[in-house]
């Protein structure tokens, strides 16, 4: 869609370009346009007009784009945070040492962040992938979880490939993360070592 928008705009400049180089190069033309002033100023004004218009519509779409993009990249750093809050949680239950009501808490609210933050993490295939490396883990978090239910008291529990699946989702925010200032990110992961503590 933004090749067509510029495809448009530089088509418009072309015509202009020729209507220029025509009127400079052909007397006949000079005076054809010469006769009919209010013509002559019309589509001289809307051409103008066009080109503005397409030029500063594709200059405002790549803004919105770089904008959508940053809000992508947050919420996928967001998302990552809880997901590796959760995950050592629900590490730390396996290990018999966490306990299981903060592990079901922390699985709870980064399921409820996935949700909320699917509609953005959706339209963008970089940020589509990372959805489904989150629901992913969200769903070997909800196995594992399932598992330490059903284990006996004190018996050892494996990972079910937790270590795996955070690794996974780290590597695919990683391009999102890229897009996010080095103050942002140190921001949010000071807030998540803030909320473990």
């Amino acid at each position: 869609m933004r090749l067509i928008g510029w495809l448009a705009a530089v088509l418009a400049m072309l015509i202009t370009l020729t209507l220029v180089v025509g009127e400079l190069a052909d007397a006949g033309q000079r005076r054809w346009w010469a006769a009919r002033p209010l013509t002559t100023d019309t589509v001289a004004g809307l051409l103008v007009l066009l080109i503005t218009v397409l030029v500063v519509n594709q200059l405002l779409n790549r803004r919105q784009a770089r904008q959508r993009g940053h809000a992508v990249a947050a919420q996928a750093a967001i998302v990552a945070a809880q997901a590796t809050r959760a995950a050592r949680a629900v590490s730390s239950v396996i290990g018999g040492s966490g306990d299981r009501g903060a592990a079901s808490d922390g699985f709870r609210t980064y399921m409820m962040m996935l949700l909320i933050g699917a509609p953005v993490l959706i339209g963008d295939p970089v940020a589509r992938r990372f959805l489904e490396q989150a629901q992913y883990l969200g769903g070997v978090l909800a196995r594992t979880l399932a598992a330490v239910d059903r284990s006996p008291e004190g018996a050892a529990m494996p990972g079910h490939g937790l270590d795996e699946a955070i690794q996974q989702l780290q590597s695919a925010a990683a391009p999102l993360l890229q897009l996010l200032s080095p103050e942002t990110r140190d921001s949010i992961h000071r807030i998540g070592q803030t909320l473990e503590e």
